[in-house]
């Protein structure tokens, strides 16, 4: 297994998979990013054959969220300016693992949307989430329909059947 440390959470993929930091690129950070302000990036990009993952974590259990976005907006804008790079990183990045990963990430058949997120088991005994799960999955599915119809949003203890894991 690969292990790729976001933030607190640490993400185990299969060996087979191609797995990059999308928001630590040099292409990211020093190119793209700068063209415009608001453009932001998911954290993780995995390539498992055909099947593009782009994925994004939060982990609120030791600090709750503070952005006034709602948090399907925010993950719906990272999506889509990851996709918008990839062409142009494809093409222009100068590194040149990051220009073969776009590369590999513009060859894809099938996109797959994920928001991983973690929270603490009890907000309060009214509202046991602070963020309610399927909300944000249902909320999403409709910003981001063109680009994956099935977005998911998970947790540690409910993976919904995805091939890694996260501790």
């Amino acid at each position: 297994m690969m292990d790729i440390q976001v933030d607190s959470l640490t993400f185990s993929f299969p060996d087979s998979w191609e797995v990059s930091k999308y928001d630590e690129w040099a292409f990211y950070r020093n190119q793209f990013s700068r063209m415009l302000s608001g453009i932001k990036a998911v954290d993780l990009i995995a390539i498992e054959g055909p099947v593009i993952w782009l994925i994004e974590a939060k982990d609120y259990r030791q600090q709750s969220r503070t952005k006034t976005l709602d948090l399907a907006e925010e993950v719906a804008d990272k999506v889509l300016c990851t996709l918008a790079a990839m062409l142009p990183a494809k093409l222009n990045a100068s590194d040149s693992s990051e220009r073969n990963f776009a590369a590999q990430v513009v060859r894809g058949k099938r996109l797959q949307v994920v928001l991983h997120l973690e929270q603490p088991v009890t907000h309060s005994r009214l509202f046991p989430r602070a963020i309610d799960p399927s909300k944000v999955q249902l909320k999403l599915r409709t910003l981001i329909k063109p680009i994956d119809p099935h977005p998911k949003v998970v947790e540690s203890t409910q993976m919904q059947g995805l091939p890694w894991t996260v501790k």
